[in-house]
């Protein structure tokens, strides 16, 4: 049996790196990524064409496999900020989610997600555009601790 060495005095041991699943919400299609707070970077993983039970049932077998510790959802607001039909029914799919899979459910502002993934020239836009979503909460964590010179020499 192998022991984990105890963090360096004065210093608390270092966080897990936890685990996402964003999604582009859209009436037809949803868009997924998938990213971690290690690399900090997301990537496209899929989309799902499904509707209603069968979109939910798609979903999850995606947290089955890929375990995230939670889930992000792009909400879309107008360039002014003023919210929209699509606003209400992005928040509704949040607490959907948040009910069946019983994980913290993270919104962010997704405003161009998907007009920036095709301009990138992205093959799958939806799931380009959770990739984007799940990089922007990710740039949005507060950075992990620097080791100080003072950590160091203990």
């Amino acid at each position: 049996m192998t022991m984990a060495a105890p963090p360096a005095a004065g210093r608390a041991p270092a966080a897990p790196a936890a685990s996402f699943l964003a999604f582009d919400f859209g009436l037809r299609r949803v868009g997924v990524a998938v990213g971690n707070t290690l690399l900090r970077s997301a990537q496209p993983l899929t989309t799902v064409q499904a509707r209603g039970e069968a979109r939910f049932a798609a979903i999850a077998r995606l947290v089955a496999e890929w375990r995230p510790d939670a889930l992000v959802v792009g909400v879309p607001f107008h360039p002014d900020g003023a919210a929209h039909d699509n606003t209400r029914r992005a928040r509704a799919f949040g607490r959907q989610l948040h009910g069946r899979f019983r994980l913290p459910v993270h919104e962010v502002d997704e405003r161009y997600s998907t007009t920036e993934a095709l301009a990138a020239g992205a093959g799958d836009a939806d799931a380009a555009a959770a990739a984007i979503i799940l990089e922007q909460f990710l740039r949005s964590l507060a950075p992990p601790d620097p080791i100080r010179d003072d950590d160091a020499a203990a």
